[in-house]
């Protein structure tokens, strides 16, 4: 086994060239999941449009415990960067070692939620009693994954936190693979398995994060990153840092999870207008994400940055460093928004659907790509904050941009009934609020002199 040190000096600069190599492996790491996901939705497209209706609803649902460990791990990522900024190497193996069990704890609380409160949820919320089943037991099935995501997610933080993200690749590689072969397998029966259909995809995506969490420690081992920064030296439970850690993350936490909070409540006021516009909202919740890409992976870029950075001790720098992201954010969305605009019935045709569904689907798809220009903006600048260590900023600029969000969407969606795609508009207003709030942040210079 190789115990070659990866690096020694973690301190990043401002150029764009440190913010691509950086960005790439993290790109590529987020891309490959989103693949992952919409071969899914292609797989269970082939079984009707209730399939792929239902799966908008029970993939809403699993990307809010999803993004609870996202924020987990944005946290513990900003803290690692600290850290490794001021090329302390030492602390970060015990701060890796709190961010696991805290990541398993919060496992293990969704998979009892899921089993005994959701099921009353959508039964209250849904109106079709069949899709109601479906969903419920997809989600016992699937929710089983999240200990297995929770743990591949602080290794992102890890890995992201200490500038070694190109290592990211393998894990993401694995999960995916296995995913899509064991889809396609257990999905239609094929190679001599069952036939399980929509729960086939459930015990895909269970397997595929466990395939991917294994092979992602064992890359970290190979390459001796475990050694470099002490991953196994103190193991116990330090109940400071631990305490320091989720007073770090639990802002981002809340944050994320009222985000997708209202998603769901945005999906549920879709299926009361029938199946076919759950489903188009479901492809435009593909699409985002796969769209969305470079825009995630440049934020993700923009927290470790500005929190590296600063832990040398230059501020100064970093209103430089977020014009520099946000301008190559910004210049790939628009490249990106223009070729969905000018192909949209191609990314729509893949999902199997007919061609009443791919006109209908078309002027939502118009808004969605507008909703790109402006994430690729607004979630640079909320990224910024997350790396300055103000969480709380974090979730306050949240809850003020999902209030507006969700009185919109009620307004357009339950009261007035208008069309899905203006109700899709909800995302310009979302993107608009959260940019301009953390844009006055950053420039305010509230945040400097911030210890994490």
């Amino acid at each position: 086994m190789s115990a070659r040190v990866v690096n020694t000096d973690l301190r990043l600069s401002v150029s764009y060239r440190q913010i691509v190599s950086i960005a790439l492996p993290i790109s590529f790491s987020i891309f490959v999941p989103q693949i992952n996901f919409i071969t899914n939705n292609i797989f269970l497209g082939r079984l009707g449009e209730t399939a792929l209706a239902a799966a908008g609803i029970t993939g809403v649902y699993y990307l809010i415990f999803a993004v609870i460990g996202q924020g987990l791990n944005n946290g513990l990522q900003a803290m690692i960067s600290r850290r490794a900024g001021q090329n302390r190497h030492d602390e970060i193996g015990r701060l890796f070692a709190q961010g696991l069990y805290l990541a398993l704890a919060l496992g293990l609380a969704g998979i009892a939620l899921t089993w005994f409160v959701a099921p009353l949820v959508l039964k209250a919320s849904l109106r079709d009693p069949d899709m109601v089943h479906t969903c419920v037991d997809f989600l016992r099935i699937r929710i089983f994954g999240l200990p297995f995501l929770y743990v591949y997610q602080m290794r992102n933080a890890l890995l992201v936190g200490t500038n070694q993200g190109r290592f990211l690749v393998w894990g993401t590689a694995a999960e995916t693979l296995a995913n899509i072969g064991l889809d396609y397998c257990l999905i239609y029966g094929r190679f001599g398995f069952p036939v399980l259909g929509f729960n086939g995809a459930a015990i895909a995506s269970v397997i595929a994060e466990a395939a991917g969490m294994v092979v992602v420690f064992a890359v970290i081992e190979w390459n001796g990153i475990s050694r470099q920064l002490g991953l196994y030296k103190d193991l116990r439970l330090h109940p400071p840092l631990v305490g320091n850690l989720l007073t770090q993350s639990a802002p981002l936490i809340f944050q994320y999870a009222i985000s997708i909070f209202s998603w769901e409540y945005f999906y549920i006021l879709i299926e009361h207008y029938g199946t076919r516009d759950l489903a188009i909202s479901n492809t435009m919740r593909n699409i985002f994400g796969l769209f969305g890409v470079c825009t995630w992976a440049f934020a993700a870029t923009t927290n470790t940055m500005v929190s590296n950075i600063i832990g040398q001790g230059r501020s100064d720098e970093v209103e430089k460093l977020i014009g520099r992201i946000v301008r190559l954010s910004f210049s790939i969305s628009v490249c990106l928004a223009v070729l969905l605009n000018i192909f949209p019935t191609f990314f729509l045709r893949i999902y199997g659907q007919g061609d009443a569904f791919i006109t209908a689907a078309i002027p939502v798809i118009r808004v969605v790509s507008l909703a790109l220009l402006l994430m690729s903006m607004g979630t640079i600048w909320l990224n910024a904050v997350t790396g300055t260590g103000n969480t709380r900023i974090n979730l306050l600029i949240e809850l003020v941009a999902i209030t507006v969000y969700s009185l919109y969407v009620y307004l357009v969606l339950h009261v007035y009934r208008l069309p899905i795609a203006v109700g899709w508009m909800s995302e310009w207003l979302y993107w608009t609020v959260m940019f301009s709030l953390a844009f006055l942040y950053i420039k305010s210079g509230r945040w400097r002199g911030k210890q994490i």
